[in-house]
């Protein structure tokens, strides 16, 4: 089946990217703030239980992210100067509302990431619409903040869910892990912001095992790739955080040292994915969705 959404354009045929300042590299950081249901099957860290109900192991487990782990990702955050791009569930608001807080002191942006991890939208346009004007409505009442980006939960989209966000006045979405530059969908107004499931601590660490300090070298080799890369056109680096998972205790120093790397490197524009998304649009020109 052809992709109608977007089009194949190979990397060295575009125009050049110039970020703020002259960097080369946009980096910003994704974090995950999500609300788990009870009693149903979701990211597990041991599948032998997941399918009991309750499931105290696989659930506690994920339940520490909002309960300790995000706080002293927080500390690291701010060490290192980092705004997150938080990918937001909106039953965060009425489950978790000291992390809202905690994120609208530090001026943190907030993207619509589905209602709750244990739900996708319905493939039916109107319950599907009636969804996101929800989600998005929560959001924007909790935070202040209407959202500007869409990441569904497991980066689940229906064919139509880029033109639903964007009659909700959303810009963009990060579901299609499929280019290091952000470029326009064949949808009105509508972009595609670079995320990754490859520099994803959730892939890294659980599926994949790695300690903390091969995380570190990934980090680095991810970036000085991707600087490589941007000595003509500018380049994204997306780094994908779950507070369940990066936030544990002994993995938080290779957090630590990982932002230290990147943030601290010349040519970094230390961002987020709405000031990429913005800056992309305004130096690019609103595109239509016309091919």
């Amino acid at each position: 089946m052809r992709n109608e959404l977007y089009d194949y354009s190979p990397i060295i045929e575009r125009p050049t990217i110039t970020w703020p300042g002259n960097a080369r590299v946009a980096f910003y950081v994704g974090l995950n703030v999500e609300h788990f249901l009870m009693g149903k099957p979701s990211t597990s860290i041991n599948q032998g239980t997941a399918g009991l109900v309750p499931d105290p192991l696989n659930h506690g487990w994920r339940d520490y992210g909002p309960r300790v782990a995000i706080w002293r990702m927080i500390e690291a955050f701010d060490r290192h100067g980092v705004r997150p791009s938080v990918l937001l569930n909106s039953d965060v608001a009425e489950h978790y509302p000291q992390i809202i807080e905690a994120g609208k002191a530090r001026d943190w942006i907030w993207l619509a990431h589905g209602k709750n991890n244990s739900t996708v939208q319905s493939e039916i346009e109107a319950e599907e619409r009636a969804y996101l004007t929800d989600v998005v409505e929560t959001i924007e009442k909790a935070t202040g903040r209407r959202p500007r980006g869409w990441m569904g939960p497991a980066l689940s989209e229906t064919f139509q869910t880029p033109a639903l966000v964007a009659e909700l006045g959303l810009d963009y979405v990060l579901d299609w892990t499929s280019d290091d530059q952000p470029y326009w969908l064949n949808v009105p107004g509508v972009m595609s912001v670079p995320y990754t499931l490859e520099l994803n601590d959730l892939g890294l660490f659980t599926a994949h095992s790695i300690s903390g300090p091969d995380f570190v070298q990934i980090v680095k080799d991810q970036f000085d790739q991707l600087y490589a890369d941007s000595e003509h056109s500018g380049r994204v680096m997306a780094l994908a955080l779950h507070p369940f998972v990066t936030g544990q205790a002994f993995r938080l120093k290779y957090l630590d040292q990982a932002l230290e790397y990147v943030t601290g490197h010349p040519g970094v524009w230390n961002t987020t994915s709405d000031d990429i998304a913005a800056h992309y649009a305004a130096t690019t020109g609103a595109r239509s969705g016309a091919r």
